[in-house]
């Protein structure tokens, strides 16, 4: 469904894309590439100079190459585009940091810990952010899930709440329905199957 059309005249000015593409290797490994670019419609001024419209002010990229536990066993960045030029770029070797960070419960605070700030790039490390859910996305259904051990993905965002639903009909042992406040007795709360 699209989103309504907009209530008055409007025209283009930017246009930021990131973009996400997952390898399984050949040595067993997964490589997630990520891509970030922000494109203005008109000609503006950077500091080096104008900078025509169409030309990307940013173009990054990041490549994280994981296990099958998804830890990060390397890390390649490169900065093609950016405001500063090479002094954006610099900073790029420093992303090597996250080898050995699991990607799960704890990586956006890792990720902060070492490239917040000054110690990282704003625009790289924004993009690293979204390449976390990119990583499990693509070892979902590659890796199999260990037994008994519960999916982070649980409690993780509203559908997935371990009181709905959705995890009693798809993680059954993970259900931990809560007692319905308005029942007397104290019973379960009952889901339909269109909620």
């Amino acid at each position: 469904m699209p989103l309504p059309d907009p209530e008055h005249n409007r025209e283009p000015i930017h246009t930021r894309t990131i973009s996400l593409r997952a390898y399984r290797r050949a040595d067993g490994l997964f490589d997630v590439e990520g891509r970030l670019q922000d494109v203005r419609a008109r000609e503006i001024t950077l500091p080096h100079g104008p900078l025509p419209a169409g030309e990307p002010i940013h173009d990054m990229q990041l490549r994280l190459t994981v296990d099958a536990s998804a830890t990060i066993v390397a890390v390649a960045a490169v900065t093609d585009a950016a405001p500063y030029g090479r002094s954006c770029a610099v900073i790029t070797p420093d992303y090597e940091k996250l080898v050995g960070l699991r990607v799960g419960p704890g990586f956006r605070s890792g990720v902060r810990r070492l490239l917040a700030g000054v110690n990282g790039c704003t625009h790289l490390t924004e993009l690293l952010l979204t390449m976390g859910t990119g990583v499990i996305q693509a070892l979902t259904g590659e890796v199999p899930q260990p037994e008994g051990i519960k999916p982070f993905s649980l409690d993780g965002c509203h559908a997935l709440d371990t009181r709905g639903p959705i995890v009693a009909q798809f993680h059954p042992r993970w259900y931990r329905p809560q007692p319905d406040a308005d029942s007397e007795d104290g019973s379960q709360p009952k889901y339909n199957e269109g909620t």
